[in-house]
């Protein structure tokens, strides 16, 4: 039962009715309380929950690099959620519940405001995969120092492979394993630059879709 401090024009505390009293650094509020829904299963929950469902499959396959890729943006959440919050508000899920599948394309795998690679491109062959792009040092923000940020994920196996800081942006090129059990798999490629310093991102070039 709530109590009324002040009144009948004061605020009180505790519950009336549907409504809960109470203050926060000295001032009277109120609120409804919750009322759990008649159907909590209705065709909206079932298509948020897939959507939810698939975006925390695939990021949990790259949580190391969104790590690095959404750092920026962490200082509340952790990387996954910031992934999802991006994939459930991109429009990175398309087709028709229940077959949902991520657009690959529209998905950022690393946001900031460090320039972005210049022509980048990828090329997979036994087991190797390179990565070149068109060194643009001191165009913007870039740097010579810049960290290489090289992302791939098997859409056949849900795998991903990844090489962060083994390649600079001068150095314009970057090789490195992936599973030779990916063969005649198809690979979707990411690049994405960080600071030597770790401050700041680049945000991601989506490098297409590759067959092994």
């Amino acid at each position: 039962m709530g109590s009324i401090k002040q009144g009948i024009l004061g605020g009180f505390s505790g519950k009336v009715g549907t409504v809960v009293g109470a203050t926060w650094k000295g001032i009277a509020y109120m609120r409804g309380i919750a009322v759990k829904p008649k159907n909590a299963n209705t065709l909206s929950q079932q298509m948020q929950r897939a959507k939810f469902a698939l975006s925390v499959k695939f990021l949990s396959k790259i949580n190391p690099y969104i790590r690095y890729g959404y750092k920026n943006y962490m200082a509340k959440q952790t990387a996954g959620n910031v992934g999802l919050s991006y994939m459930m508000h991109n429009n990175c899920i398309i087709g028709e519940f229940p077959n949902y599948s991520i657009d690959f394309s529209a998905l950022k795998v690393a946001i900031g405001q460090l320039k972005k690679a210049e022509a980048p491109t990828m090329a997979l062959s036994s087991g190797t995969a390179t990565c070149t792009w068109t060194d643009n040092s001191g165009n913007g923000n870039a740097q010579a120092t810049d960290l290489a940020m090289v992302l791939l994920y098997n859409k056949d196996k849900a795998e991903a492979e990844y090489d962060i800081g083994n390649a600079t942006r001068a150095d314009a090129t970057l090789s490195f394993s992936y599973p030779r059990n990916w063969t005649g798999d198809t690979i979707v490629a990411y690049i994405s630059f960080m600071s030597d310093d770790g401050k700041l991102v680049a945000e991601s070039d989506y490098l297409g879709e590759i067959t092994c």
